[in-house]
Formats: structure tokens, C-alpha cells, sequence
């Protein structure tokens, strides 16, 4: 009897999660209800499922409405309807089109009116809703005559008379208006909740003709849907034999190409992986992948396979990844296996500039109408909550940013700060709006609008209207296309290689990107500033504490770095082992031959699969449940319950004493939530060699790479230092020279335009243009003959030193700038100087301090390029100790001049501390810890340089200064300003960069609970 139900998945109008919806309808003894969220069917499919397992009938439509207006409900009779429905809002999700007063003619839909805004005439398959205050007006005659096209309409909105209030707020937020000012045309009628039947039929004893209708909708709406079945594109060929075919030509292919002859591991690997991706009906999945690497293959395009994928022999056959799982000894039940019927995602990285390009192919191939991107909910954030509901109770702006920043304990707590807070609260969890994620793509068998309406979101790729979760559980396996910097880097460092020294580097090969010598030093020393993965300061840290000088050790740090491997204390226990391995033993025989690599800890989830498998006897495949349930991933506590039982029987079959299986499985239990995929840090690891290789081969055009992807930990002037310490020339922009990115010429880095604040990216870019079609530009006279800019523009072309090439000082060039543009009329350009020889003027000659220069420049890029911050510092000193030197200096305090880099604030028990990372005046980067009590009196006042006093710690070959007094420096006088008042303010324009983090303190070393001893009957 209920048709029209709404769930949060209305955006910002219903009010009740969907299982509680749901849950509510059972307690009002409802059979048969129906979801209509407005817009969507973003909850149906769980609905269905909740519904399923209460034994109500779930009905499934929507509630369409245009412009916040209500224009009717469609009810899916099945499949087809539901189908008919989204293609018919598609349609007007991407022409912007207005839904229609009339709905178009449904084969597979029911439609349903409300009595206001009905059609005189009727569909066979259309109704009018009557809502139980209405059933009065049926005496008129107006509405006697249609009492055969009428049913019960009791909408669902909210549960209670506060969620008809947060129903009130969310109408007020979406409107943009204070709560006082919504009409009764915004917000639902006080009477749109749940009623047990018995409440709600009397309304219509008397027309029991509406009782009926009802029923026969209700009736005849019979929605199924198979979630057992894949609905993913099902075969690359014709058919499941085609495609076991193909994948294995090519898996075979692969084997020859990756292995060479008479491999005899990898053959029986190959046999073994195929066989299984057959069974599963998965071939047509690996070979849809394979297409799209092959495509970017022929395009030039790099890309990097990563995540569990790399567990497979054959996505390593196939060059969808280039990570040898016999090598790190990776098990293909970590991606793949009988017990897990939907594979885990692709995850497949191209530079952020030719990932469209890869989009473009992939919609093109495999059809517009099968592909899509899976949409996510954006749920109300904690601050955003306080912030809108705020602004709904028209609070000022002020107490509004009080309410954002500051949480609950701090804030007032008048009666509209109660209510605001209380509100928000309510609506921790609901859905704000739909977005795209950020790289999963669908390829559907059947055209996607079958499941889903499409929105086109401005991107320009359509998505549908339900996140991954809810894609994987009706059959999806999304393909993750992602963009990421790191191969911007390396894809654009390979090409400024080619271009600017004639050398062509085959960044593929991989006997470059894996234990290079060279790479090798730099890595236990931590000179990896720019390389992806490995560059911000706790790896680098770690690379040191490690003396990292191989591959393997790198694909260590790689996962150990993670937040919930550090967390669990794994981190430090590696550390301590790896410098240490004579002051541990292994807790079993298993743990040394399975876990040697890694000192007997399980820091890969692959390890939880082996000591699963070789210590308690499980099957891979049940050790790969154990790890999922453990990781809190798609197992029930039954299924776990199941695979711990059986853990057990097996090590007692294998005669192992219980005590010791019960600390093994403690250990499996603490860890298997923490650990990290092995196969993604050997995919990182990788990466970082490559990076790391170019980095020390071709510092120039690599350091020039990273400028112009603006993507690493740090800031743009962070890469400059590096490209100069690298030996390059760092030059300002020039008119003639420089391009929108950075440009590289020989050893000569010209900064892009794209650096200068204030400077239009369109001034750029047509300054590029004319240089290109017309030549170099001879004079500031020919710049604003031949470039329509404005004075301002000019000026910051003038400061920043782009016209050097004339000769002229910069007081010279803005009097000749303001000769010519003052009195400039735009039309004349073009003929006005071109026909007359360039004026000499007679221009007047003003003193410049040698400092000013770097002033502009902190005041357009934010960092100086003609001298350094230390030339800037009114104090000659540079410190006792330099950097390079801190290892010699254990346990002794010193005091140094450094300008500061980065800091990361850090939990502790007694309070957030930092760590710093700074460069001294040779230009040697160290790092700082700051605790709390030193915070107090000493804190971090921004950018710029500061004179520490402190300690030394060196922790297995890695100093850092634990900080007693600090102060900042000033800067001399800005000499461009008069004004004493003016002098220092430029020196607030120096950047830092700062890192928050939101986790829980890591454990101390008591608190790690790994046991570095055999327990005592083992001997």
C-alpha cells in the first residue's frame, strides 16, 4: 500500500537510512512497499536486499521531479520498466532539458499522479494518487468519475516529528534559505510517515475500487534481480571459448617474451592461473585490460599495472603489469581464487595529461552506452555539517567559522548552538550529494542504463547513479583507470631527455629500474627529493635507518611506511630486526624460510596467506578468507569462524603443540588488518627506481619534469633548490625564452609563467604562440605591439625580469611601459608602432640595491631566484654544525641556521609534536623533532629561517636534532619600500610546507607485543 517512499538517498529531503526504513515497515505489519527516491535509484538495490530478508515485496521506481517540483511516480512492473525509466531521465540529465508535465508512454511502468497536477486524460498504465486527507474531495462529481483510476497514496518522508524538522533543515540547505523563509511548496506534508495498515485503509473503506487498484500494482510490479550473476562486458571474442583461447595465445606469447625458453616454474604457473581465470568466466575481464594497455602502448603512452593484479604471472604475460611474481614470490590467490567470485580491481596508472586519452578510447570501443564511471556518495563532512546547518538558523558568518574550526567541547552552547548541534549530528552519515569516482569505470554487457540512470557530470564522462560497494554486489568489477604525477615525472622527464640531449632512455627496461648501483648509494642515503613514493621525509628517514641498497629492501619500506603498518608497531620491530638479526629468533622454522625476507614479520598480506598455508596446512585459497575477514573485507564472522576452526584442526593434524598455534594465530590476528599488499609495493617500488634512475642520470631535465607535473610533497620551490644543487642554471622567466611550464636548455632551467602570481595563464600562452609564429620579440615596444596586455600584466613581466634581454633596468622599462600604454588605444595595435622606429628616450638613471631583484621574485614566484634566503638574513652567521655532519655528533648538542622546508604534526600521548625537515646554508637537507613542551615555548612562526639549538639523536644511521630553543630570523629591510611599517611584510610571503595527521599516537616498544623469542618448549 505504501508506493512512494522516500529514503536519504533523496538527497537533502528524506530522512531515514534505508535498513531503517525498511526496519520501520515491519513494525507497521507493511507487505508490499515500494522505493521512489526522488531522482535516483541509488538505493534500490539494498532496499531489495534489506526487503528480502524481512519478506516484504520490494517495488522499485522514482520520484521524478523538475526544478525541486513534484511531476509524477513511475513503478517498474520489471526489469523493462526499470530500464524505461532511466533512459527517459537520462535523456534529460544530459540534454538539461525540463522533465516533461506528462509522462512519456511506459510500456513497464506504472505512472501515478497526484490529484493536483493529473492529465485530464489517462493511460491504461497511469493513476492518480489520493492521499488519505483527500478522500473528502471525492464527493464532488470533479473527481467521482476518475475514483476508478485513483489509489491509496501515503508518501514516506520522515519517522518522527524531529526528523520532520531535519527534513525542514535539509530542504532549507538545499534551497539556500534561512529555515524562516521555506513556503509550504518546499518541504513535505506533516503527514508523510509510515501508519500500520490498520491506521491507514480506513481512510478508504468506503471506495474500495482504490483499495484494489493499489493491490493491482502492487500485484503486478515484479522486479528481480540476480545478484549472483556478472553483468560486467562478458567476452572480448565471441564467446567464453574464444576468450580462453586468445588469453591463452597470449599468456603464452608473454611467457616467451618475459622468460625465454624452458621456463619450467613459470609454464606450470601460467597452466594453473588459466585454468582458474577460466572456471571463474574472468578471461574476457584480463582481456579487455590487455586491449587498453595495448592501446597505450601504441600511443607511447607509459603506464604502470599495480595493486593485487601484479599478483598474476599472466597480467605480467600480458604487460598489463611489470612485476614478476615467481621473483617476490607473490601468490595468485592474493588477486584471484575459487573461493572469491569477483576478482578485485585493475589498478593501472597513466600520466594525469593522457589519462582523457585512454577515457576517449575506452568509451569509443566498448560503446557510449556500456560505459560509465561509478558514482560515490558525499556524505555531510563534520565541519560542513555545522557550517550548513548553521547558516540555516541564520547565524552570522562568525559564529559559523566558531562552529566549523572549533569542536563540540569548544563550542557555546546557547539554544541555537544546541539545536545546530544536535541537528548535525542526526546527519553525520546521510548522503550531500552524488560525485564521480575518482577512477572506476564500468563496462556492462547489457547498456548500463538497464541498472541506472546517467548523470554527465562536467568532466564530460557519464556516471551511474550507485558507488563501487553497491557495483561489486550487483555484479560489477569495475577497471580502475588512474592518473597519478609520478608518471607525469617520469614520462615527461624522458622526453626533455630526448629533446634537449639527443638520448632516447628505455624507462621500461627493466634491468635499469631495478638494483642500478648508483640508484643503490642514493637510496640508503635518502637523496630521493622528486621520485615518486619516496621522497617525503619519514621515507627518506626510513630509507636511511634501513640502509636501503636493493630492490627487495625497498618493497619492504614500501608497505612498512603505511599508516596501519607503522601503526601496529610493525615499523619500528622491522627496523630493530634489520639492524639487529642477531638479537631475535625466528618463532618457528615456517617464519624463517617463508618470512626470512622480512625478519620473520608479516608485513605483506601475502605473509598472513603463507603462514596460513605452510605453517597451519590451510589451502592458499582459505588463507586469503582469513585475511579478508581479518582486514574486515567481505567475510561474514561465521565464514571467519569457519576458516579459525579449521586453522586450528589442521595444526594439530600437523602435530603442532595448541599454545604455540595460538600465539601464531594472535600474531595472524593483530597484523592481517595492518599489513600492506606485497604486490603494490613491489609496483611502487618500481616506480620509484625509475624516477630515482633519471633523477641521478638526468637531474636537469628530471628535476625540470617534476616542476611541471606540480604534483610531489613539496612545494615548487623545493624542486628549483634541487634542480640548482643538481647543477642547473635557475633563470626567471623571459619573454623570449620561456614557455607557460619550465623549459630546459642544456644545463639552463627557464622558469615557466605559470609560476608568476597575478599573471593570466591566456597572457602565457599567447606569448608562446606569436614567439612561434613570428619569432623572437626585439624590444618591450614590440612585446606590446605584438601582445594585447594591460599595464599591470606588464609590470609583473618587468619585475619579475622578463625583458633583461633588452638591457634596460626594470626602472627604465616600467617608464617606457607607461609612455607606451597610458595613453594606448587597443585598436591602434598593430599599426601604430610598426610603422615608426622604437623612441629613444632620454630615461633617467635610479640607484637599485642588488637585494630588490629578490624581493620581486618573493613577491611573484614566493621564493627568490637571484640569491637565496640566507643572502636575505640580516645576521652573517650560518651555524656551528652543518648538516652533512649531524652523524658525527651523536648525543651532543649544536646549534645551526636552517630555513625551513616541511613539518608534519604528529599525535602523541602528551600532545601534538612536529617533525621539521630544513636545508643549511650548503644546501644539505636534516631533520628536527619538536615535542610538546618545547612547542610551548618555542613554537614554528612560518616560513623562512631559523636559528636551532638542540640535541642529536643518530637511529641506525639517521640523525635528527630534538629541539630545545628555536627562533626565526629576520630578513634586512625590503629596500623597496620607504615605510618601516612596509619593510618586513614581504618576508610573510615565504612558504612552508605542513603536513596534519589525523591517527591514533603509534605504540611505544613495550607496547608491540611481538615476541622476539621462541616460546620456552620450543628450545
Amino acid at each position: 500500500m505504501y508506493l512512494n517512499c522516500h529514503s536519504y538517498h533523496s538527497l537533502r529531503y528524506g530522512t531515514i537510512p534505508l535498513k531503517e526504513l525498511v526496519e520501520q515497515a515491519v513494525l507497521s505489519g507493511v507487505k508490499t512497499m515500494a522505493l521512489t527516491d526522488i531522482n535516483t535509484v541509488t538505493g534500490i538495490y539494498d532496499f531489495i536486499r534489506e526487503c528480502d530478508k524481512t519478506g516484504i515485496k520490494p517495488l522499485v521506481g522514482m520520484e521524478f521531479r523538475c526544478h525541486h517540483q513534484f511531476r509524477y511516480i513511475g513503478l517498474a512492473k520489471n526489469a523493462e520498466g526499470l530500464g524505461e525509466m532511466n533512459r527517459f531521465l537520462t535523456k534529460h540529465n544530459f540534454s538539461g532539458a525540463s522533465l516533461p508535465l506528462i509522462a512519456p508512454e511506459f510500456d513497464s511502468v506504472f505512472v501515478i499522479y497526484t490529484l493536483e497536477n493529473a492529465p485530464k486524460t489517462l493511460r491504461e498504465n497511469e493513476f492518480i494518487g489520493i492521499r488519505p486527507d483527500e478522500v473528502s474531495k471525492l464527493f464532488t462529481s470533479e473527481h467521482k468519475d476518475k475514483i476508478s483510476k485513483m489509489v491509496i497514496l501515503q508518501s514516506v518522508t520522515f519517522r518522527n516529528k524531529r526528523e520532520f524538522n531535519l527534513h525542514k533543515i535539509l530542504r532549507a540547505i538545499d534551497t539556500n534559505i534561512i529555515l524562516s523563509k521555506l513556503t509550504e511548496s518546499d518541504y513535505c506534508r506533516t503527514s508523510e510517515k509510515i501508519l500500520p495498515l490498520e491506521s491507514l485503509l480506513p481512510y478508504y473503506e468506503n471506495y474500495p475500487q482504490i483499495i484494489e487498484n493499489t493491490q493491482y500494482i502492487t500485484d503486478s510490479c515484479n522486479f528481480q534481480y540476480d545478484f549472483s550473476t556478472p553483468k560486467n562486458k562478458k567476452f572480448f571474442t565471441e564467446n567464453r571459448e574464444g576468450d580462453i583461447a586468445k588469453l591463452t595465445q597470449l599468456a603464452h606469447e608473454g611467457l616467451l617474451w618475459r622468460y625465454g625458453e624452458n621456463h619450467e616454474i613459470a609454464k606450470n604457473r601460467i597452466e594453473k592461473e588459466l585454468k582458474v581465470i577460466d572456471e571463474l568466466e574472468f578471461s574476457g575481464y584480463f582481456l579487455i585490460t590487455w586491449d587498453i594497455v595495448q592501446y597505450s602502448n601504441s600511443q607511447g603512452f607509459m603506464h604502470i599495472g599495480r595493486g593485487s593484479g601484479a599478483n598474476s604471472i599472466i597480467a605480467y604475460c600480458l604487460g598489463i603489469t611489470d612485476i614478476c611474481p615467481i621473483e617476490l614470490d607473490l601468490y595468485f590467490e592474493r588477486f584471484l581464487n575459487l573461493n572469491r567470485k569477483s576478482p578485485p580491481d585493475f589498478d593501472i596508472d597513466w600520466s594525469w595529461k593522457e589519462r582523457n586519452t585512454i577515457l576517449e578510447y575506452i568509451f569509443d570501443k566498448y560503446g557510449r552506452d556500456h560505459v560509465a564511471f561509478c558514482g560515490t556518495n558525499v556524505e555531510f563532512k563534520h565541519r560542513s555539517i555545522f557550517r550548513e546547518v548553521g547558516k540555516v538558523f541564520g547565524l552570522p558568518k562568525e559564529e559559523l567559522d566558531m562552529l566549523a574550526k572549533n569542536p563540540m567541547a569548544l563550542q557555546e552552547t546557547n539554544s541555537i548552538v544546541k539545536l545546530v548541534q544536535d541537528y548535525s549530528l542526526m546527519m553525520g552519515k546521510y548522503p550531500n550529494q552524488r560525485s564521480m569516482h575518482a577512477c572506476g569505470i564500468i563496462i556492462s554487457e547489457e547498456p548500463i542504463t538497464n541498472y541506472t540512470p546517467l548523470e554527465m557530470p562536467p568532466k564530460g564522462f557519464p556516471i551511474v547513479l550507485f558507488d563501487m560497494h553497491i557495483a561489486e554486489e550487483i555484479g560489477f568489477e569495475k577497471f580502475d583507470i588512474l592518473s597519478q604525477r609520478g608518471i607525469g615525472h617520469i614520462d615527461d622527464s624522458v622526453k626533455l631527455i630526448e629533446k634537449n640531449r639527443g638520448i632516447k632512455v628505455d624507462i621500461r627496461n627493466t634491468s635499469i629500474s631495478k638494483d642500478e648501483a648508483v640508484c643503490n648509494v642514493h637510496l640508503t642515503q635518502g637523496k630521493t627529493i622528486g621520485c615518486f613514493y619516496i621522497e617525503s621525509p619519514a621515507m627518506r628517514g626510513l630509507l636511511r635507518r634501513l640502509n636501503c641498497d636493493n630492490y627487495k629492501i625497498l618493497v619492504a619500506a614500501s608497505s612498512i611506511i603505511r599508516p596501519g603498518v607503522a601503526q601496529s608497531g610493525m615499523m619500528k620491530e622491522y627496523i630493530f630486526r634489520h639492524n639487529n638479526p642477531d638479537q631475535f629468533q625466528y618463532f618457528h622454522e615456517v617464519f624463517k624460510e617463508h618470512l626470512g625476507e622480512t625478519y620473520g614479520i608479516m608485513v605483506y598480506q601475502e605473509d598472513v596467506i603463507k603462514i596460513a598455508q605452510h605453517y597451519g596446512g590451510l589451502p592458499a585459497a582459505d588463507g586469503d578468507i582469513l585475511r579478508r575477514a581479518m582486514s574486515g573485507k567481505g567475510r561474514s564472522v561465521e565464514a571467519l569462524q569457519k576458516v579459525k576452526d579449521n586453522f586450528f584442526a589442521c595444526c594439530a593434524e600437523k602435530g603442532h603443540p595448541e599454545e604455540l598455534s595460538q600465539e601464531i594465530y594472535r600474531q595472524i590476528e593483530s597484523f592481517a588488518g595492518f599489513s600492506f599488499c606485497k604486490a603494490h609495493s613491489a609496483s611502487y617500488a618500481v616506480e620509484s627506481y625509475q624516477s630515482l634512475y633519471l633523477k641521478i642520470n638526468y637531474p636537469v631535465e628530471f628535476m625540470t619534469a617534476v616542476i611541471n607535473n606540480q604534483g610531489g610533497f613539496y612545494r615548487t620551490e623545493v624542486y628549483v633548490h634541487e634542480a640548482r644543487m643538481s647543477g642547473a642554471a635557475i633563470l626567471n622567466p623571459c619573454v623570449n625564452k620561456s614557455e607557460y611550464q619550465t623549459t630546459v636548455y642544456g644545463n639552463d632551467i627557464y622558469l615557466g609563467f605559470m609560476h608568476l602570481q597575478g599573471l593570466e595563464s591566456k597572457i602565457a600562452n599567447l606569448i608562446e604562440a606569436d614567439r612561434e609564429k613570428n619569432g623572437d620579440f626585439l624590444s618591450l615596444e614590440d612585446f606590446i605591439n605584438r601582445i594585447p596586455i594591460g599595464i599591470e600584466s606588464i609590470k609583473i613581466l618587468i619585475f619579475i625580469d622578463a625583458f633583461r634581454f633588452t638591457g634596460k633596468t626594470k626602472n627604465q622599462l616600467l617608464v617606457i611601459a607607461s609612455l607606451l600604454l597610458n595613453n594606448f588605444k587597443p585598436e591602434n595595435r598593430g599599426l601604430m608602432l610598426l610603422q615608426e622606429p622604437v623612441k629613444e628616450y632620454k630615461l633617467p638613471t635610479l640607484e637599485r640595491s642588488l637585494f630588490e631583484d629578490a624581493f620581486d621574485e618573493i613577491e611573484l614566484l614566493s621564493f627568490p631566484v637571484s640569491c637565496t634566503v640566507f643572502d636575505l638574513l640580516q645576521t652573517k652567521y650560518r651555524g656551528d654544525v652543518m648538516a652533512k655532519d649531524l652523524v658525527l655528533h651523536h648525543k651532543k648538542q649544536v646549534r645551526m641556521l636552517a630555513y625551513l622546508i616541511a613539518r608534519k604534526q604528529v599525535p602523541t600521548k602528551k600532545g601534538n609534536m612536529y617533525f621539521g625537515t630544513w636545508i643549511d646554508h650548503e644546501g644539505t637537507y636534516f631533520d628536527t623533532a619538536h615535542f610538546p613542551d618545547s612547542l610551548v615555548q618555542h613554537p614554528f612562526q612560518g616560513g623562512g629561517c631559523y636559528l636551532l639549538l638542540g640535541n642529536v639523536e643518530v637511529d641506525y644511521h639517521f640523525p635528527t636534532i630534538t629541539i630545545t630553543k628555536m627562533a626565526k630570523m629576520p630578513f634586512i629591510p625590503d629596500p623597496r619600500y620607504m615605510d618601516a611599517k612596509d619593510q618586513f611584510k614581504t618576508q610573510q610571503l615565504i612558504k612552508e610546507d605542513v603536513s596534519p595527521t589525523h591517527r591514533k599516537p603509534y605504540p611505544q616498544a613495550n607496547e608491540i607485543n611481538l615476541p622476539r623469542h621462541r616460546m620456552k618448549f620450543l628450545g
